[in-house]
């Protein structure tokens, strides 16, 4: 099987999972068709928007959540500058910030604890979610055994199991990154396996009629198929993976974010407590940025990643 023969399946694949026809062509009143495709010269691919077009489209996608943090941020600082809340439960921005300024160097030395454990269960989860996955698109048989416990394993409440995997392996960083592993692997698997079985199996038929065997099928059809799905779970596992360390910092840990959140309610430090949620959700936006933007690299193509391409239909 040649290999434009296969890039032409993967693009059909592609428009297959995107629900844009490979060549489409619109039609006029007068009864005449022209078909709709990429300039000439492109290889295939549709034009890259320019740099002040991606300024645009991003400045147009952050002022709305910026305006709406900027409200919530004016309401917090209203209700706690008037005090209808007592600040020893909801202190103003400036102790928050006050707080954060002077004791910067160990929460940042905390951070960084929380990010590792994070980066390293979400990373463990990604490729062991990806590999469970393809088990189970490919082996009817894998999937019958394996689906059923993977299931279990996601409904068992992981802060239930917490403090056994802190007696089998201590207050370290092992107990804090299998928590990560077991909340962030879920969505991988089940995201992994709806988008390797959402290839076209005509798709299929015609790769296994032209000779291509089972890796390249995987490497040119199913697999760029399936990234849209994956991509989606994996911005949810990323998010999951820092409740996963978090919660395992709770149970027994003298470092890290969850540990400083102890800390601070047990000294009813609310300034502090603030602080450390602050930063908890920093981590999770970044690295959720992260994965957009290895979104953005990876499927170009994908109908959600194309500028001025509306989804809904008149």
């Amino acid at each position: 099987m040649t290999e434009n023969a296969l890039h032409t399946a993967g693009r059909q694949a592609a428009a297959t999972a995107t629900g844009t026809p490979a060549g489409s062509a619109s039609t006029s009143g007068a009864g005449t068709s022209t078909v709709v495709g990429p300039p000439p010269g492109t290889g295939g691919r549709p034009p890259r928007p320019t740099l002040g077009r991606r300024a645009v489209a991003v400045a147009d996608s952050l002022w709305r959540p910026a305006l709406v943090l900027a409200a919530l941020f004016a309401a917090w600082w209203f209700v706690a500058a008037q005090e209808y809340v007592p600040n020893y439960l909801v202190p103003t921005p400036g102790q928050v910030w006050t707080t954060m300024t002077e004791q910067w160097s160990e929460l940042a030395r905390h951070t960084l604890v929380t990010l590792y454990e994070t980066v390293l269960g979400f990373v463990l989860a990604a490729a062991l979610g990806l590999a469970a996955a393809v088990a189970i698109a490919y082996s009817r048989t894998l999937d019958k055994a394996l689906y059923p416990i993977v299931l279990f394993a996601q409904v068992i409440p992981k802060i239930a199991i917490a403090p056994l995997l802190v007696v089998w392996f201590g207050l370290g960083l092992t107990p804090k990154v299998i928590l990560a592993v077991l909340i962030a692997f879920f969505p991988v698997v089940i995201s992994g396996v709806a988008g390797l079985r959402s290839t076209d199996p005509e798709l299929l038929d015609l790769a296994a009629t032209m000779g291509a065997g089972p890796w390249r099928t995987f490497r040119k059809i199913r697999f760029p198929n399936a990234l849209p799905h994956l991509m989606a779970g994996l911005k949810v596992a990323v998010t999951l993976a820092v409740v996963g360390a978090v919660v395992g910092e709770f149970v027994g840990a003298s470092e890290g974010l969850g540990y400083v959140l102890l800390l601070a309610n047990g000294n009813l430090d609310a300034p502090l407590l603030f602080a450390d949620l602050i930063l908890m959700s920093a981590i999770g936006i970044v690295l959720f940025v992260l994965v957009e933007i290895a979104e953005a690299l990876l499927i170009p193509w994908h109908a959600s990643r194309r500028a001025g391409v509306s989804l809904t239909t008149s």
